[in-house]
């Protein structure tokens, strides 16, 4: 049973929520609601990859091509991403995610009923664009729900979703491409994002911290409704800091170089999500089956350093400690180890090659953690517009990656094999050398924004310099 200092239960434990406050209980369950959709977010991503050998053979594409398309993911993301992070500061958050995620839903059945290379390529383009949103508005509603000093631990709950997405979806999308054809793996998607919808038109609700006027009245309150504790003063004031020229925030240090974290973030995901599975189809000569089931690996491992993360940051702010020691510290010698390992991985082979390149990507794909640490640097209306621009800017990076992977692979003169045939030796021998090259170069952009991070990213620093710039209450 989790205690505070003196003895008694933590009341902000899970524990607690279920057995005695009415408002926790459902924080968790909005929490949980938030993981699931998530999930369904990132399998919509992963899903790409999982379909290249049968998509790139059928549709004629030759990897550049291919890769295009899964940049295309990525073209509206930052512009929707910062309208929707402006709106999530004016508007309920519950029903920003309702249209965000019909529109997820509707976009996968063009494939299912046949669509050729224009139609993935639009469909792309507008899913990444209402995807775009999908983390920084999840923390926004998640952050309603609990106050400052609480919110490492579901903040990072929610980001374990974006990697369970593609840990649960490509075993499964694996079996159904197998079984029912690639276009099915894109009708599944659609089916459970419909169902989501309807649990959340049912469950869905924004918190007492969400910066909506209606919900103002509450904030005082909130946290003796929710925890029947008081909030720390180390903490307290983050949630009212008073509003700031929004330019300076998303010009401080802080921000600036979380981005860079986060362009890092995402141009691994934009690998992982476009060529991973090809990757190890034809490099180890796997079945769609056993690809589905060893892409995983990444991803699980992406999770668990989420989730250790989350409670070592939950822990350190149990004792007060700073933003920057309890989020920052973590988060950037995460990305540390990740560039290590891809920087490792182009030396190696076999096992151990995939064992550090499990390691690296599990450590680079933890975005939604830089998102919700840099959110304290100003106020709860500000907030979905800092994590939505940082979102879109760090989104570059997946634009980039994909292509640059399709090129390098061209490049050293890998052709994909026509359908129905097996890859020379001499072209897994080419399509290793490129994806190497790109293995560098992601490592070299992580261990410069890991180390970047560990020296300068100061939020609580931030946040304190900006309220001395803040315009006067309304």
């Amino acid at each position: 049973m989790a205690q505070t200092t003196t003895g008694q239960e933590d009341p902000s434990s899970l524990a607690y929520a279920l057995r005695n406050g009415k408002m926790n209980r459902r924080a968790w369950t909005i929490t949980g609601m938030l993981v699931v959709l998530q999930i369904i977010a990132f399998a919509d991503r992963a899903v790409l990859g999982l379909v290249a050998p049968s998509a790139i053979a059928e549709l004629g594409m030759t990897t550049t091509q291919f890769g295009f398309i899964g940049s295309s993911f990525y073209f509206l993301y930052a512009v929707i991403a910062v309208v929707t992070g402006v709106l999530a500061s004016k508007f309920s958050v519950k029903w920003i995610l309702f249209v965000l995620g019909l529109t997820w839903a509707l976009m996968q059945f063009p494939l299912l009923f046949g669509g050729g290379a224009a139609a993935l390529l639009v469909t792309r383009i507008i899913l990444g664009g209402a995807e775009g949103p999908a983390t920084p508005t999840s923390l926004a509603a998640v952050h309603s729900w609990f106050p400052a000093s609480r919110r490492a631990l579901p903040s990072n709950l929610v980001a374990i979703g974006s990697t369970l997405g593609p840990v649960i979806a490509a075993p499964l999308l694996g079996f159904v491409i197998a079984a029912w054809g690639w276009r099915w793996a894109f009708g599944i998607l659609g089916i459970l994002g419909l169902l989501w919808l309807v649990a959340w038109l049912v469950l869905g609700k924004d918190g007492p911290y969400a910066p909506n006027a209606r919900n103002a009245s509450l904030t005082e309150n909130a946290n003796a409704k929710s925890t029947d504790a008081p909030e720390s003063n180390t903490y307290s004031w983050f949630d009212t800091q008073t509003q700031v020229p929004i330019f300076k925030a998303l010009f401080s240090g802080t921000f600036l170089i979380t981005a860079f974290g986060v362009f890092t973030n995402f141009w691994t995901m934009g690998f992982l999500t476009t060529w991973l599975p090809q990757y190890l189809k034809v490099s180890a000569n796997l079945t769609t089956e056993q690809v589905g089931i060893v892409t995983v690996f990444p991803w699980l491992f992406g999770a668990t350093v989420l989730l250790v993360l989350g409670v070592i940051s939950r822990q350190l702010m149990k004792k007060e400690k700073s933003i920057r020691q309890a989020m920052s510290a973590p988060y950037s010698a995460a990305l540390v180890t990740g560039g290590l390992g891809f920087v490792l991985a182009t030396q190696t082979s076999g096992v151990l090659a995939i064992v550090l390149l499990t390691i690296a990507a599990g450590c680079s794909i933890i975005y939604p953690m830089g998102a919700a640490m840099v959110a304290y640097i100003v106020g709860m209306k500000q907030r979905p517009i800092v994590m939505s621009v940082l979102g879109a800017a760090g989104s570059t990076g997946a634009i980039v990656s994909p292509v640059l992977v399709g090129w390098l692979m061209e490049n050293a003169g890998y052709r994909t094999a026509p359908a129905g045939t097996v890859q020379t030796a001499e072209m897994v021998s080419r399509m290793v050398t490129g994806v190497n090259q790109s293995f560098l170069i992601a490592g070299l952009l992580l261990l410069a924004a890991g180390l970047l991070g560990l020296a300068l990213i100061r939020p609580d620093r931030t946040a304190k310099k900006l309220q001395k710039t803040a315009t006067p209450a309304e």
